[in-house]
């Protein structure tokens, strides 16, 4: 059963897209997605007064949900487009999935933690999300049936670059993946041939381990 999105929720989303937009970094589609979805919907209600915050917090099983600054810098750095195919790699709270989808792309979200993997689909199945496939898999393997995609988003962090993944981009898209292990880097990577990618560094991040498999519980 979906939580209630108040007039003082809708205020408190206000507040953090000026904070947001305060720092020049975002387009008004990306502010305005953000200012579309209640995010204390991803949220344990315990933690409903902090949803705004511009703060992860812990979803269980060892993950977090991203705090906003993240999840609009990396929407950002997508560039989406209406109607792209986008694979993100780590549904989490499914708070990413649903920016995503807000601004009209086709989502292919993979979880690898089942508990996860049922709550997001539901939860987000109930806000009328049409737009956005689930699936119970690794992240590594990607989701190669329904390859080429537009734009990879990964939301944890890799040792290193999945090569696998990187296969499935399509010639002119855009993957996103936090690598390194001490550091993590954002990486922003443009496929521009058959065998060849550009890669730029887009700063230090933190994110929670991509890790192999999936954990049935």
């Amino acid at each position: 059963m979906l939580q209630t999105d108040t007039y003082r929720h809708k205020g408190m989303r206000r507040q953090l897209v000026e904070e947001l937009r305060s720092k020049n970094l975002f387009s008004e589609e990306v502010l305005e997605a953000i200012q579309r979805i209640p995010r204390h919907f991803f949220l344990d209600k315990a933690f409903e007064e902090w949803a705004y915050q511009d703060k992860p917090f812990p979803i269980g099983h060892e993950q977090t949900i991203s705090q906003p600054f993240t999840v609009a810098l990396m929407t950002q750095h997508l560039q989406v487009k209406k109607r792209e195919k986008i694979l993100e790699i780590g549904t989490g709270s499914g708070y990413q999935a649903a920016i995503l989808a807000t601004l009209g792309a086709r989502i292919y979200t993979i979880e690898r933690v089942r508990a996860l993997y049922l709550s997001s689909k539901a939860l987000l199945k109930e806000m009328k999300f049409p737009n956005i496939q689930f699936f119970y898999k690794e992240g590594y393997l990607g989701l190669p049936s329904f390859a080429p995609y537009d734009k990879i988003i990964v939301t944890a962090g890799a040792p290193e670059i999945p090569s696998l993944l990187l296969q499935q981009l399509s010639i002119g898209g855009i993957m996103l993946v936090p690598t390194g292990v001490e550091i993590q880097k954002l990486l922003r990577i443009e496929r521009t041939g058959e065998k060849s990618w550009e890669t730029k560094d887009l700063g230090n991040v933190k994110f929670v381990p991509f890790l192999a498999g999936t954990r049935p519980h």
